[in-house]
């Protein structure tokens, strides 16, 4: 559930976390914010449903400072959300970012994953999974992969929008906490079991989902132990249209001067000026996911309290994501590839729209390409973390805290087969529609229609691994100096160490062993199946041949054979991910907090300053003449963050919220590389660099709102907010023929590319920032003032409103520059849940929606940006305790099958449209 909390201690809510339990858990802990409570009043609150959840968090959020926005342990295990992410969206000013049906990424007031922090148990960590190609793929950046873990393993979730000096820097956005359970949360031993069979409508299976808890505590509350663990499968399928982009009719040489188009000379039809040319579908394919996951995470936690000022916690957590995606795709490469490809393809006819765009047409010449790839793909996290707090007296206490985390991804296969028909005649393809039709001139079931041809086909093989770690260790004092004024004060340090690698074939993806067309057919398969939920255009086939990897790896030898031999660091299109960066951040930081009573209006807060030292050491393979050399880059900066936090109480029921601070954020940790990386892949040609003078982006915030209640359990609030960003990165993309990037030639040999290429190359570097300015709106209101049944309804809604105007380079000397909203920002952001709930029986249904976004800016070949379209994502659940202990429940997620749309330009050309399904759950919970 949504609450708006304030939180003024970060150390010391990390160390008393939250949980809110239903009574039929047999359990009513107390939760991390009673602690700002008199101890009379915190013993007082006992949990003992949604509703009543929802009324002492509002209770709670009057002691706090800080705005802070959290959700209790109830609340997740009672949304129907597959992960952290899809709980978090619930939040007001959060929206997420999805891959494979499932939230993966979280945005906070408009500002991306790169500028959130998230801290498990008191302590930064990041963890990294793989995405496909049009999702993202790999995370190489500072944002947090929630995916990684099941939501049953964390008590509480919260989202601090406000700064304060005694948290680390690191986030523009928000910084989010994340808690696991510990045994002195309980008032007593407690069991509690559950188990789910989860179905997806489009894959049609049924996997399971497992979940536990058990915890006990000595009778004099001293001493206690818990262990959660969560284990689940996931089994989907992903698919619809990828047309990688559009691009103008010059690009990659133009069409073939036969081409005819009605009304527009060859000439126009090549023209190769972005700003006047004619667009068409970069690569018009289809593509599907067929995707299984195994998500096993295990938390434990040990508390002792030596004496009644003393309290000892060590906390442990554990998550592996398992997964394997098999994904086929039948793509029109011809309009992509340059040579033989675009050259030679022959436009016979087509539609051109008012927006300069060949939404349809028909082709000869037209080269296919079908692909298989595999992908087996793993993370593995495990962090530890131990805390003291001890109290001298009632005024002085000291508080010491330390953890290790480790996120490893391994992306040990990943294997792409491709095969191709060449110069086919009668393809035609038409964009009128969302969905397009792709219509081949080939059979393309027949696998006599492909063929196998070095230079041509493909095998990529291309493992890589991602490490992320983190090791922290900080300490605070705090002294009450007065009735109504504390002192505090501290000191942290954390080392991040980052680590990536690549190994990719030597001898070049398109030397392959060539295969006759008996050989071809006895190592190909139908994929079929295609289509299904999409309404898919006649004439677009819903089955093609593909390569068998199986067969390709036993009889073709693509894992034995040299001549699909990989390497690592001597291979010119791996090598440039093999980055190390190292990072040190030193803080010192004081505060003080109050609670004075000013002209009669009782007034509290705190203000503090933090000061950051950073050392960054990064490394990289990059070009120095001719040779290829590993270079190191060092730096060091620091920083000095003011923050401010004002409550005032203007009656009972109305308060109003002030806060200003500085804060920092640093620049994505692999843009921080040295070198750079040299990629040749099919028709797609890019050269990335990293750059590791980025400055840190800094922004100057200002937050106010006003909060009523109403009734109990009741609150409206109107929140507004404005940052003023001084610098921000963004990857700044060119095209450019090779021959000008100062590489040598030789690092061509192998791939299809020539010197003369143009090659898109990206890099990031820091421009103008801008204001990004907005308001959010949150309503909580059970209607327990309405006669009879109505009495047992409640709704909780929020709305959020982001803008901002930042300035993007689109010329590498700063000649040149547009302006469009932050990349990653939603103007609108929404959610919304009805809820019924009686002593046995709930239903809830929920709503978020999030308004279209650019993801980046600008784009390339002469688009002005990448983007997604809006979403609208319906869940609902319902269940029903048939005894105190014992709750079914059923779980409905995305019930609308929204599609995963993405663009690029203004004009909404379609670049990805797919789907995944619907998702039900049907579960069982026992609590002994």
């Amino acid at each position: 559930m949504i609450l708006s909390l304030s939180g003024a201690l970060a150390s010391i809510a990390a160390a008393a976390p939250a949980l809110a339990q239903d009574d039929a858990t047999g359990a009513s802990p107390d939760t991390a914010a009673d602690a700002a409570l008199p101890q009379e009043a915190a013993q007082d609150i006992v949990v003992t449903g949604f509703r009543a959840s929802l009324n002492s968090a509002l209770n709670l959020k009057r002691n706090e400072t800080a705005t802070i926005d959290a959700i209790k342990a109830e609340d997740i295990a009672e949304f129907p959300d597959l992960n952290l992410a899809e709980s978090l969206q619930r939040i007001p000013g959060v929206a997420i970012s999805r891959v494979n049906g499932e939230g993966r990424n979280i945005s906070v007031r408009g500002l991306g994953p790169e500028y959130t922090r998230v801290r498990i148990n008191g302590m930064e960590a990041i963890g990294t999974t793989g995405g496909t190609d049009n999702s993202g793929g790999v995370n190489r950046g500072r944002g947090f992969d929630f995916n990684i873990f099941s939501s049953d393993l964390f008590n509480n979730l919260s989202v601090r929008k406000t700064a304060t000096a005694d948290v680390e820097e690191g986030s523009l956005g928000g910084t989010v906490d994340l808690q696991t359970s510990r045994p002195l949360d309980y008032r007593k031993p407690t069991a509690v079991l559950s188990a789910a069979a989860s179905y997806n409508d489009l894959k049609q299976k049924v996997t399971p989902r497992l979940s536990g808890l058990v915890t006990t505590q000595t009778e004099d509350g001293t001493f206690g132990v818990l262990l959660s663990v969560a284990y689940e499968e996931r089994k989907l399928i992903e698919e619809g249209a990828n047309i990688t982009r559009w691009t103008y009719g010059g690009f990659n040489g133009g069409f073939n001067p036969a081409s005819t188009l009605p009304g527009y000379t060859i000439g126009q039809i090549n023209n190769n000026d972005p700003d006047t040319a004619l667009f068409h579908p970069r690569i018009p394919g289809l593509v599907s996911y067929d995707i299984s996951q195994k998500r096993l995470g295990g938390a434990g936690s040990i508390q002792f309290k030596p004496t009644d000022r003393t309290l000892v916690s060590i906390d442990a957590l554990y998550s592996r994501l398992d997964g394997t995606r098999k994904e086929a795709q039948l793509q029109a490469i011809s309009f992509s590839r340059s040579g033989s490809g675009k050259p030679q393809t022959i436009i016979r006819d087509g539609v051109v729209d008012e927006n300069n765009n060949i939404v349809s047409g028909t082709f000869d010449r037209v080269d296919l390409r079908s692909q298989a790839r595999y992908d087996i793909l793993k993370t593995e996290f495990y962090q530890v973390t131990g805390a003291v707090d001890h109290e001298f007296s009632d005024r002085f206490k000291i508080g010491l805290m330390g953890g290790y985390a480790k996120s490893d991804f391994t992306n040990p296969i990943q294997t792409t087969v491709t095969i191709d028909a060449i110069n086919t005649p009668g393809f035609q393809y038409d964009f009128s529609t969302r969905f397009p039709t792709i219509s081949p001139g080939v059979d393309v079931t027949n696998p006599n229609s492909f063929a196998f041809l070095s230079g041509t086909s493909e095998v990529r093989i291309r493992p890589q691994t991602v490490t992320n770690a983190f090791t922290t260790a900080k300490g605070f004092v705090e002294w009450k100096a007065h009735d109504v004024v504390t002192l505090k004060a501290g000191v942290d340090w954390r080392k991040f160490e980052y680590d990536s690698t690549e190994r990719r074939r030597l001898s070049g993806e398109t030397v392959v062993a060539p295969l006759t067309a008996a050989q071809l057919a006895g190592m190909t398969t139908l994929f079929d199946g295609f289509g299904k939920g999409l309404n898919v255009p006649a004439g677009t086939p819903t089955a093609w041949i593909v390569p068998d990897l199986n067969a390709f790896i036993d009889q073709g030898g693509i894992y034995t054979n040299p001549l699909y031999a990989t390497g690592g660091v001597e291979n010119a299109t791996a090598r440039g991910s093999y980055i190390t960066v190292t990072e040190e951040d030193t803080g010192a930081w004081g505060m003080t907090q109050f609670n004075l009573d000013t002209f009669g209006v009782p007034i509290r807060g705190d203000i503090g300053l933090r000061y950051v030292n950073t050392d960054q050491v990064s490394t990289g393979y990059a070009s120095q003449g001719t040779a290829i050399n590993l270079v190191q880059a060092d730096r060091s900066y620091d920083r000095w963050l003011p923050s401010l936090n004002l409550v005032g109480n203007i009656t009972d029921d109305l308060q109003v919220r002030f806060a200003a601070a500085k804060t920092l954020a640093r620049a994505g940790i692999s843009s921080l590389s040295p070198g750079g990386n040299l990629n040749v892949s099919g028709g797609n040609r890019s050269f990335s660099s990293g750059n590791p003078d980025l400055q840190p982006i800094s922004s100057k915030n200002l937050d106010v709102s006003i909060e009523w209640y109403p009734t109990p359990g009741a609150i409206y609030a109107v929140s507004g907010f404005r940052k003023d960003i001084g610098t921000f990165v963004q990857s700044l993309s060119v095209g450019v023929p090779y021959a000008s990037l100062g590489l040598p030639d030789s690092l061509l040999n192998g791939t299809t590319a020539s010197p003369s290429d143009i090659f898109i190359v990206n890099q990031p570097v820091n421009s103008s920032g801008g204001i990004l300015k907005g308001f959010e709106v949150n309503v909580q209101q059970p209607f327990s003032f309405l006669p009879g049944l109505l009495a047992n309804f409640g709704v909780l809604a929020n709305y959020t409103y982001v803008t901002s105007n930042i300035e993007y380079l689109t010329a590498a000397d700063g000649s040149s520059s547009v302006t469009a909203p932050l990349v990653g920002l939603s103007k609108h952001a929404a959610n919304g849940t009805l809820y019924y709930e009686t002593k046995r029986f709930q239903i809830r249904g929920s709503v978020a929606y999030r308004s279209k976004y650019l993801t980046a800016v600008p784009g390339t070949e002469g688009n002005a940006f990448n983007g997604t379209n809006r979403t609208i994502n319906l869940d609902a659940q319902v269940s029903y305790n048939l005894t105190e202990k014992l709750k079914l429940s059923i779980e409905a997620i995305n019930l609308t099958d929204e599609e995963n749309d993405q663009f690029v330009d203004e004009t909404n050309r379609l670049s990805v449209l797919t789907h995944s399904g619907r998702q039900f759950n049907f579960g069982v919970r026992y609590a002994f």
